[in-house]
């Protein structure tokens, strides 16, 4: 693997950070690529990302980059870590200056900015339709990886061989890499589970307890599964470790920004205000606006997105947002 295999890794966020560092650990070259250039000096002078990361010392062998098409320089596998939002951005430079053969994957939970396109539909419009792509995804916290606790994810791609291949960059005995040929079902449970992460954060940071956070999470795979359906993704993929295991993770873990995110909200902070408290990226915002858009287009009720929505854009409380979904007429589960 060391000697076929050259990643770049694109953003030196917690996430990037803690995958260039495994796929190093794992005897991969790798390049860790980030925007902020004295942020990446720092990271190379340190051996450590202080900002995300604190504490946990980094594999000697990451070569660090501030210029974008020396980490592209011949690489096999280009690594997409950074916010949805600037996804686009990033393939278009990819297909500039990477190799044409080399293959393109991406950590990135979220869909397309303003379209709610899927990631994967952006990548093949830039790209091409033929050349390897893949989004791996899962419950993950960046620390975990970090620290090399047991970890396990699934690499989705439109090209069997290449599912493989990815996994085998990440596998090892902490990390289980599983394969998967459902792309859109992966990307919808990796972007929708942030949404719910928020409604839980609401509903425990309003002390409703653990009766009413299952109920969140319940309800939310509910509207995951109806909305799947509705874009002919695979059941099993939302039941599995991009679906159920990812929505569990973040709406239970303070380690989710997207939690913690509606803990504020529930505190009473506005939108605004909740996310210079987080002080991080909070995917689940774009992510809420991008679903309720989905539901309507789909014709699928989504009455915790709906809420979630109203309180987000501030045109409800989070006390009315609870008070509209408990006042909802009894039905079938």
């Amino acid at each position: 693997m060391s000697a076929n295999h050259r990643v770049a890794v694109l953003g030196a966020g917690s996430f990037g950070t803690a995958l260039a560092h495994h796929i190093a650990l794992n005897n991969i070259a790798v390049r860790l690529w980030g925007r902020d250039q004295s942020a990446l000096h720092e990271i190379s002078d340190h051996g450590e990302n202080r900002r995300y990361l604190p504490g946990i010392s980094l594999s000697d062998s990451i070569e660090y980059c501030s210029d974008l098409s020396d980490a592209l320089r011949d690489v096999t596998d280009v690594l997409i870590a950074v916010p949805s939002q600037h996804f686009n951005k990033m393939v278009e430079q990819i297909a500039e200056h990477a190799p044409g053969d080399s293959g393109v994957l991406w950590a990135c939970k979220g869909l397309e900015s303003g379209s709610g396109r899927f990631l994967s539909e952006v990548a093949e419009e830039c790209l091409g339709d033929t050349r390897r792509h893949a989004v791996l995804s899962g419950p993950t916290f960046a620390k975990e990886i970090a620290r090399q606790l047991p970890t396990a994810i699934v690499v989705a791609s439109n090209q069997p061989d290449y599912a493989l291949s990815v996994s085998q960059l990440f596998h090892n005995d902490r990390f289980r890499a599983y394969s998967s040929n459902d792309v859109r079902g992966v990307q919808l449970g990796g972007a929708l589970k942030n949404v719910y992460a928020i409604a839980a954060g609401i509903s425990d940071g309003l002390k409703f307890g653990a009766n009413a956070r299952v109920a969140v999470i319940t309800r939310g795979l509910a509207e995951l599964m109806r909305l799947g359906d509705s874009l002919n993704v695979q059941a099993e993929t939302l039941m599995g470790l991009s679906g159920v295991g990812d929505l569990t993770l973040t709406c239970t873990d303070d380690q989710s920004r997207n939690r913690r995110y509606g803990l504020a909200l529930a505190q009473g902070l506005s939108s605004q205000q909740a996310l210079q408290k987080i002080g991080q990226s909070v995917e689940g915002v774009a992510a809420t606006e991008l679903a309720a858009q989905l539901a309507l287009q789909q014709a699928v009720s989504m009455p915790i997105v709906e809420q979630v929505h109203r309180v987000i854009s501030g045109s409800a409380t989070p006390l009315d947002a609870v008070s509209a979904l408990l006042s909802r007429s009894s039905k079938k589960e």
